[in-house]
């Protein structure tokens, strides 16, 4: 099947943003069943919002840290983590949108975004290792 026009543009922004191997092999690993989530999310998500004039790629990165902190989704905050440290956003500024988010959403939330991003930034080397 072609894909989309749209598909296509969310492909190289998802690729420069979560890297080629992972966005790669995410499609690769794909069935028939799995491909349709490839498809929106890439169209969607990294076609259609990423695209968008009127915010920065590191604009959006600090809003999904935040949007993921608020639903408790440690295993997408580990992947945006190392997204959004590729589109800029400093390990302080990492800090402070998980202590923000952590009083609006919650101890647990925050708790759960902190480990997580702890855990991809000392990989990334952005942490000492102590």
């Amino acid at each position: 099947m072609a894909e989309s026009e749209q598909f296509e543009k969310g492909l190289q922004v998802r690729r420069k943003v979560l890297g080629t191997d992972y966005v790669d092999g995410s499609i690769a690993k794909a069935d028939d069943f799995m491909m349709a989530f490839q498809r929106i999310t890439t169209e969607w998500c990294w076609g259609y919002a990423w695209t968008r004039e009127g915010l920065e790629h590191k604009t959006r990165s600090m809003l999904n840290l935040a949007m993921l902190t608020a639903l408790n989704r440690p295993a997408e905050i580990k992947l945006h983590v190392k997204g959004a440290l590729a589109n800029g956003v400093t390990v302080e500024e990492i800090k402070e949108i998980l202590l923000h988010a952590t009083v609006y959403c919650g101890i647990p939330a925050g708790l759960d975004a902190f480990k997580a991003a702890h855990e991809v930034l000392k990989a990334e080397g952005a942490l000492p290792a102590k």
